[in-house]
């Protein structure tokens, strides 16, 4: 009887986990209906659903605009560009009165609300060592955007290009014709041939990073000074700001060296006025004295 149970049992696992596999199958195809039975939602959520990864935010009412009439629109317009497509969009958005944006702001608020929970959820199941990376990470993000708005500020204001090296100003003249298909063979290739350059080859481009070097310290030191016109000064870099200050406190140590040797003076004057009355003074009570004797 043991056996038989035995077998029993194993092939009742067995069966159950064939139909589990068909199930999970039939799933993947998308051909077949699941009975009830067989579907488990614990499951397939585990399976989907992501601990590590945040829920995504929704998007706004503009946002989902554009992907729903993005398709249509480039149908009836297959030849233009994706960048006016979204300048159509845009315009068709700007357009529309706020009765007809309504149903869009409503998805958005039902999504955002829907995502605050989620959130909410995702944050309690963070461990402090995820917490501390995931600060860590969106202060490198915010860094990163900074420095990309300076960059694109100081461009807008005109900021003179950095000297050039050597290596580049000769990459820059045989990049063309440099062997290799992609930019990095060329590149590796540029970088052998400066290797096998002699002295006197690489000197010509040398001279030409000097003379580089000089038009960007003319460039750099007229556009520091328009900055400061323009009342721009925090563009200005450390070195220059270093030199102005040091350039200043050098003045007002001057001047205060001036206004301490002209009261000095002054005073040297004064007590040697002083001291002259003294002597006459006591002259004249010599001579009053001699008389009366």
């Amino acid at each position: 009887m043991a056996p038989f149970s035995l077998m029993a049992a194993s092939v009742s696992c067995l069966a159950k986990s064939f139909s589990i596999f068909s199930c999970t199958s039939a799933l993947a195809r998308g051909t077949t209906v699941l009975p009830g039975t067989y579907f488990n939602f614990s499951l397939v959520k585990c399976l989907t659903s992501q601990a590590s990864v945040p829920p995504k935010r929704p998007l706004n009412a503009y946002i989902r605009f554009v992907v729903q009439q993005k398709p249509a629109v480039t149908r009836q317009n297959p030849d233009v560009k994706a960048v006016d497509i979204i300048k159509k969009i845009a315009h068709q958005w700007r357009l529309m009165s706020p009765q007809q944006k309504q149903p869009y702001e409503d998805a958005y608020k039902r999504d955002r609300e829907q995502f605050q929970v989620d959130f909410k959820q995702y944050q309690a199941k963070l461990t402090p060592a995820e917490i501390q990376q995931q600060a860590l990470e969106k202060r490198q993000k915010l860094a990163k955007r900074k420095q990309i708005r300076k960059k694109r500020e100081l461009s807008s204001l005109g900021k003179p290009k950095r000297p050039r090296s050597p290596f580049n100003i000769f990459m820059s003249e045989h990049f063309v014709e440099a062997r290799g298909t992609t930019v990095t063979e060329k590149m590796k290739t540029l970088m052998a041939d400066w290797k096998n350059l002699f002295s006197h080859q690489k000197q010509v481009y040398t001279q030409l990073a000097e003379d580089d070097k000089i038009r960007y310290k003319n460039e750099i030191k007229s556009w520091e000074e328009h900055m400061v016109e323009i009342g721009r000064s925090d563009l200005i870099r450390e070195q220059s700001t270093k030199k102005t200050t040091a350039k200043t406190t050098e003045k007002v140590k001057t001047k205060a060296k001036a206004v301490k040797s002209t009261a000095t003076r002054k005073t040297t004057k004064s007590n040697s006025k002083a001291k002259a009355v003294k002597v006459t003074a006591t002259k004249g009570k010599s001579t009053a004295t001699r008389k009366t004797t």
